[in-house]
């Protein structure tokens, strides 16, 4: 198969998550994935490595990222995931200042300023000027990096990606590859999403998914269930503030919900972030209980414990999405991905049971990759 040209991605959200993400980008070279790969689900989809993703364009609202090239503004405050990768030459990307919008809680200015955010005083570009930029750019991807409870800053975004005509991947709770005018739109250009709200490579949501799973094949019932997580990043310091926590709720509640035997009451299960323990840092604490009753109505309950580093848990994810939208995006498939959305996404369009959803990807992949090597 001949040489294919780097994926390029534009990011709106300088975080944690896009730390991990960019320093996931320079770890995985050719030398490692060829001599063996620990923590990625496909070594390489379509001919792509996680090295042929590049950083073309990027945006925030922090006054210690706006300015600086891309290759330090993930290691700026209050970024505080883990550096597994600190040898990254500059970009030659410099984060321009985006829209604030609702992207920065009122409450969060009650707080240290290495913990949240501080907002710069620049100029915010408006849509055209980003639009123009991803195209400038010649960014193939866009990723929604916005935090929890951004709703009018992830639909700017979702417009600005339908404008430039590049894919969208939206990662964050609010539902746009969900919502079907904006799908339809999606369709209608003949740009792929997928969406929506990351599900993490090991998280929380994929393991209480599977415990649920094995629950209704097992021929247990569920009586009762909750969720309750930690961490010590901005994304649990934002979710402090409960009125930017609907669409997450929905989005973690539904995705354990679609893979039970019989839906629960409302009253029966709790999924959700719970608490902002500073020094967690980018550390989620997971904590799962399930309830249920056995053979002869035997009560029976489990209690589980998780802990992963946030950002990196979702980073590897990520990657595969961006390879599947570049496949997409080079056998001119428009809208949402349906296999790769059920499968990397909480909240997609159409739930399917995890088995089902990998089925779906896989095939995707395999699909466009032939259709692909038929051509070169």
């Amino acid at each position: 198969m001949a040489a294919r040209r780097d994926i390029r991605i534009a990011i709106a959200g300088i975080g944690n998550c896009a730390s991990s993400l960019i320093q996931g980008i320079h770890y995985y070279t050719p030398e490692r994935c060829r001599d063996g790969v620990v923590g990625l689900m496909h070594t390489e989809i379509g001919g792509y490595l996680p090295c042929d993703i590049q950083v073309v364009a990027a945006f925030d609202v922090d006054a210690r990222k706006v300015g600086q090239d891309v290759a330090r503004a993930i290691f700026a405050k209050p970024n505080c995931t883990k550096i597994f990768q600190r040898d990254i030459p500059d970009t030659g990307v410099i984060v321009k200042m985006g829209q604030v919008l609702d992207g920065i809680s009122e409450h969060m200015a009650d707080y240290a300023e290495d913990r949240t955010f501080v907002r710069s005083d620049a100029r915010e570009l408006g849509k055209a000027e980003i639009v123009a930029e991803l195209k400038r750019s010649g960014a193939d991807v866009l990723l929604n990096y916005m935090p929890v409870g951004s709703e009018q800053a992830a639909r700017f975004y979702a417009e600005c990606a339908l404008e430039a005509g590049v894919a969208l991947i939206n990662n964050m709770p609010v539902f746009i590859a969900s919502d079907k005018s904006f799908a339809d739109r999606f369709k209608a250009r003949g740009i792929p999403i997928i969406g929506d709200d990351i599900k993490s490579q090991l998280g929380a949501t994929i393991t209480h998914r599977v415990l649920t799973d094995i629950f209704a094949k097992r021929g247990v019932k569920v009586l009762r269930t909750y969720q309750i997580n930690t961490g010590g990043n901005t994304d649990f310091l934002n979710m402090k503030n409960q009125e930017r926590l609907v669409s997450k709720k929905i989005s973690k509640t539904e995705a354990v919900q679609a893979v039970a035997k019989k839906r629960m009451e409302d009253e029966n299960i709790h999924v959700g972030p719970s608490d902002y323990v500073p020094w967690q840092n980018d550390n989620k604490i997971a904590f799962i209980r399930m309830e249920g009753h056995l053979f002869g109505d035997v009560p029976m309950d489990l209690e589980l414990r998780l802990s992963v580093e946030d950002s990196p848990n979702s980073a590897g994810v990520v990657i595969d999405m961006i390879r599947c939208c570049k496949l997409a995006l080079q056998n001119r498939i428009g809208g949402v991905l349906e296999g790769p959305s059920a499968y990397f996404c909480k909240h997609p369009p159409h739930q399917y049971t995890d088995d089902e959803a990998y089925a779906m990807t896989e095939d995707f992949i395999r699909a466009n990759a032939a259709k692909l090597s038929a051509v070169v």
